[in-house]
Parts: C-alpha cells; sequence; structure tokens
C-alpha cells in the first residue's frame, strides 16, 4: 500500500509519504489533500441522519467504481435490502455490484452470545467473517456501520478499549482502507469517547437547524501524518451522492478568457470600452427596489439566447408566469427561448431550502445544462438575517465554481437609497469578489423619480466613470446619452425640457437666418435690376454717341468732297476749257 499513485487505481502518496486513498466525494478529497489514509481506520462520527451511512457507502462505491477497489459494507443495524433501497435514491446500484464481485454486503445480527467465549467478549467470529468477505471478492475498503452495535451491552470498559484497539489493529494489518461509523456523544466525539484515540483520521458530521432551516456540517477533527482542511464545511446529500463544500474555492486557478461579449444593453456596451464584458467573467448589480435590477438581468439573458446560446435564469421573487409576463412589456419576449430549450428560469422561495441546498440545486443545473450564461435574481433574498457570513461564503464558492466552469454570471443585489445620494454598498459583502460592478439609483429631482447607472468598476478593462439615465422602452432597456447643461447633467423632465427649449430656440434662430436671407436676395435682385436699368442706359447712350460721331464723320466727309469739287470745278474755269501744262521740272 506504499507504492507511489501513478494511476487512478493506485492509492495517492503525498509528498510526506503518506499514502491516501481518494474518496471520490466532491470536496472531500480537497479538504483531506487526496483522500483517507490507505491502509488505516478513519472514524465517521455524528448524530443521528447527518449522512455518516450515506458518506461510507459512497466511499466504497466510487472506489469500486473509478478507482478499481473493491469494498466490503458490514452492517450491524440496517439490513442488506433497505441499504440498497436507500443508497439507490442517490443512484447507485448496489445489486449490480455485487454481481461484479465488486462490493459485498454483509448484515450482521449482533447478539451477544454469539461473539462470547467462555464468559469473555471476543470478536475473533467477526474477523473470520469480515476477512473471509474481503478475501472472497480481493477488497481494500471496509465500511463497519456502526460500531457502537458491535459493543451493546459490554458494561467493561477495560474490556472495551481492548477490543477497540484490537479491531482498530486487526483492520491495519489487513492493509484495508477503513471507514468506521460512530454514534455522537454528549461529551466526547463518540458514546464510549475511545474511537477518536485510536482512529488515524476523525471526520466529524454535523446535523443542525438555524432559522428553521436544516444545514449539514463536516470537519476532519484530526489526520495523522497529513495536512488537511481543518473548518467546518458544509455538505449535502443530493442526487448524485454527497458533495462537500467549497468544491472550487480551494484555489485560484481557472482559465481567464479575452473575449468579450453583450451585456444585451447598448449603452452599457458602451460604458465598458464599447465590447461588453468578458465571457467567463462575473457582474454584480446593486440598486434598490425599482431600480431595474431584475429587467437588467431579463436583457442579460434574452442576449445571450439571441446568440444562440444556453442561458439559465434564477429567480427568487417571481414566478415564471410572472416573469415573461412582465418582461413583455419592455419588449423582452423570453419565452421564445424557453420553447426552443436555450433558456432555462428556475423560480423557487429562497425558503424552500437552506444556502447548501440551493448552492447544490445551482452545480446540478450548471453542470446538467451548460449554460453559457447564468444570472441569480437576487442574491440578496437567499437569506433572511440582515448580516448572514454563510451567504458570502456560498456566493464565494457559487463564483469560483461558475469561473471554474467557464460560465458568465450576472447576479443582482438589493441595496438601499441613502439621501441624497445612494449609497454604493453591496448588503451581502461580495463585490470585492466581482469582476465588474454596476449601481443602479434612483434619484428624485424636479418632483419626479429618474434612475440611473454608474460603473463602480470593471476589471481589465477601460470603462466608463459618467453617470447615465436608465430607461425602459417598448424595445428593452437602454441608456440615455448624457446630457450636459453648463457644469450640471440634466435627467428626466429636466432633460426634456431644456431639450425642448433648445429646440425652439434653435427654430426661431432658423426663422431669423431663414428672414435674412431673403432680405438678402431681394437687396440681390433690387441691384441687379439697377444694374440692368444703368447697363440699358449705358447701352443707350452709348448708340447715341456712336450715332452722333457717325453723322459728323459723314458730315466731314461731306464737306471735304464738296472742297474738292469746287476746287475742281474752280480750275477748269480758268484755263478756257484746256488743261494748262504743267511745268517742266528742272534738270540737273
Amino acid at each position: 500500500m506504499a507504492a507511489t499513485r501513478n494511476k487512478k487505481n493506485a492509492p495517492a502518496e503525498t509528498s510526506a509519504g503518506i499514502a491516501k486513498s481518494p474518496t471520490g466525494i466532491a470536496g472531500l478529497d480537497e479538504i483531506t489533500e487526496g483522500g483517507l489514509p490507505a491502509g488505516r481506520p478513519t472514524l465517521v462520527c455524528g448524530a443521528a441522519g447527518c449522512g455518516k451511512t450515506m458518506l461510507a457507502a459512497e466511499f466504497l462505491v466510487k472506489g469500486a467504481t473509478e478507482y478499481a477497489e473493491p469494498g466490503v459494507f458490514m452492517m450491524f443495524e440496517e439490513s442488506t435490502e433497505e441499504l440498497v433501497e436507500n443508497m439507490r435514491s442517490l443512484g447507485f446500484d448496489l445489486d449490480q455490484l455485487q454481481q461484479q464481485k465488486k462490493l459485498a454486503l454483509d448484515f450482521v445480527r449482533v447478539e451477544r452470545s454469539e461473539i462470547e467465549e467462555t464468559g469473555e467478549y471476543d470478536l475473533e467470529g467477526l474477523f473470520i467473517r469480515l476477512g473471509y468477505a474481503i478475501d472472497s471478492i480481493g477488497a481494500k475498503r471496509v465500511v463497519l456501520d456502526t460500531v457502537e452495535a458491535l459493543f451493546a451491552g459490554v458494561p467493561n470498559h477495560a474490556i472495551l478499549r481492548a477490543e477497540l484497539r484490537r479491531l482498530f489493529r486487526w483492520l491495519k494489518d489487513k492493509g484495508v482502507t477503513a471507514i468506521i461509523t460512530a454514534e455522537r456523544g454528549e461529551s466526547a466525539f463518540t458514546r464510549y469517547g475511545l474511537e477518536e484515540y485510536v482512529a488515524d483520521c476523525v471526520i466529524l458530521l454535523d446535523h443542525r437547524i438555524e432559522d428553521q432551516v436544516s444545514t449539514r456540517r463536516l470537519r476532519v477533527v484530526k489526520y495523522r501524518g497529513s495536512a488537511h482542511g481543518t473548518n467546518e464545511y458544509p455538505f449535502l446529500i443530493g442526487r448524485h451522492g454527497i458533495s462537500v463544500l467549497p468544491i472550487t474555492s480551494m484555489a485560484l486557478n481557472h482559465q481567464a478568457s479575452r473575449e468579450r461579449m453583450s451585456t444585451g444593453i447598448g449603452g452599457l456596451d458602451e460604458m465598458l470600452g464599447g465590447q461588453g464584458i468578458y465571457r467567463g467573467s462575473s457582474l454584480l448589480v446593486s440598486g434598490a427596489p425599482g431600480t431595474g435590477k431584475s429587467s437588467m438581468a431579463a436583457s442579460f439573458v434574452d442576449a445571450a439566447c439571441a446568440r444562440g446560446e444556453k442561458a439559465i435564469l434564477f429567480t427568487y421573487e417571481e414566478s415564471e408566469s410572472q416573469l415573461l409576463r412582465n418582461m413583455e412589456s419592455i419588449g423582452l419576449k423570453l419565452r421564445r427561448w424557453v420553447d426552443k430549450g436555450l433558456l432555462k428560469i428556475e423560480s423557487t422561495r429562497p425558503t424552500l431550502q437552506g444556502l447548501e441546498q440551493h448552492l447544490a440545486h445551482v452545480y446540478d443545473l450548471v453542470r446538467d445544462l451548460h449554460p453559457q450564461v447564468v444570472a441569480v435574481d437576487p442574491i440578496s433574498n437567499l437569506t433572511a438575517q440582515k448580516d448572514d457570513s454563510g451567504l458570502k461564503l456560498t456566493l464565494m464558492r457559487l463564483i469560483d465554481f461558475l469561473k471554474t466552469e467557464g460560465t458568465t454570471a450576472l447576479l443582482t443585489s438589493l441595496t438601499a437609497d441613502a439621501a441624497p445620494l445612494p449609497v454604493a454598498t453591496s448588503e451581502v459583502g461580495v463585490s470585492s469578489l466581482m469582476d465588474s460592478w454596476l449601481l443602479l439609483a434612483n434619484v428624485a429631482v424636479n418632483g419626479e423619480r429618474t434612475r440611473t447607472l454608474q460603473v463602480l468598476k470593471s476589471r481589465g478593462m477601460p470603462h466608463s466613470n459618467q453617470v447615465r439615465e436608465f430607461v425602459f422602452s417598448d424595445t428593452g432597456v437602454d441608456l440615455v446619452d448624457v446630457y450636459l447643461y453648463g457644469d450640471q447633467v440634466l435627467t428626466g423632465t429636466a432633460r426634456v425640457a431644456h431639450e425642448a427649449q433648445v429646440l425652439a430656440a434653435n427654430d426661431l434662430r432658423g426663422r431669423d437666418h431663414e428672414r435674412r436671407l431673403r432680405d438678402l436676395a431681394n437687396r440681390r435682385k433690387a441691384l441687379d435690376a439697377q444694374i440692368a436699368a444703368l447697363n440699358t442706359e449705358a447701352l443707350e447712350r452709348a448708340g447715341e454717341v456712336e450715332f452722333a460721331i457717325e453723322r459728323e464723320t459723314m458730315e466731314a466727309l461731306g464737306a471735304q468732297e464738296r472742297a474738292r469739287s469746287i476746287a475742281a470745278k474752280r480750275g477748269t474755269a480758268s484755263t478756257g476749257g484746256k488743261v494748262a501744262p504743267q511745268p517742266a521740272s528742272p534738270k540737273g
């Protein structure tokens, strides 16, 4: 049993050299850092109804089915038929495991006369019977349920101590990993107060009632040779067996996606860097009643379904029918996604079950449906107490689990408005765990209530620091653009009134501009007419001038002609009608 665990069907070995047998129970192996001590006895004690038999039986079933370690279940109070029937409710078929020689069930009816020899209490007969069962199937695991029935009616404390030590030593010598269940004592972990001292590992189970809600707790009291979680952890008995919580909050090793996805509200996506939030991240929406938290959650899952993704909406205030009807008033037709199988609406009252049961229910649905998006509305209704430390731990496990699954989560939380401004607080104290945090508030100004939204934080991305007005319409939820007037941000009717004033002023200014343009056009027309008249007058005067010039030119030419004619006539008359000879030009 000291071999190093290299395969699934071999015991694990820690760095300190302590071999361990994994239980296969979700969460318990993380708390014990690998499982129960291999080849050693473990004591599981607790009051009636805390789940001792269930834990022991699942330890055997998981060992036989997942780790190739057959087991023997020896019971002293419950018959074989009763155990088989009870375990069937968890989905474990013990009859089939018996047929496959992976499990041996043995009901021992304890009679003191059968285990006494010569007047002394002796377990030799039990050892022979148990040894035969172990050898018949090659068992590696053993469960004895419960040890009180085995030692009933033994008044001698010294004999009881000796036989207990002998029983635990015999189990160690057989090399089997054993679980011995025991009832809780009044002043000790067990009725006799001895078993916890001889066991190598002691696990205490507790079933308590707080505020009429039942919860189960598990604590590893001691674990020889190994480190282990020492806190008290809640655990559940569900459809798939026992789950010890936290399952995923032991280490922060989930992968962070770089892909961005829309929130379903265009204005909010713009405030978150224009691309929405990171896929697989967590978004907290805090706000007072009536600020629109449920509508935002509905928009979130509606956008996911519109992309063809699966979504689950957990609502603790409205029934499914009421939610579908109310969301139709703002244009969100969620019923179509429900009919297509893309949306699962889980509507329950918070008081139906405890925090652990709610958490286990979320785990089961997420594992069964594998949604890309989960919305919880609201988380503050999961508890009736104002300051419930268990709620923060539960939500921490839920957030870690969804991140490990790669599921994007939106959680709403109810807060109160403190006059005159909303207080940015989360009543459940999980805001520091969230990747993004939005605050919705009601602002009363000018006799009216206005919804506002602001991004308080958003890790890993740029985001707006503005306060935006949050409105509902027939097409869903949207944000109104920031309206600045001087050094103020106007919202509601103040914004509408100022917009109307601006529109009226712009209209009046436009009319004045049109009047001025018309006057200018008329002036241009008048000037054009004057220019045309002057051009006409200039043309007329130019014609008159040209005519006068032509007339004067003609008169001058006529005078010259008359002068030449008169001159010619005078020359002819002086020569008697002959032409006078011209004098010869001088030579030389």
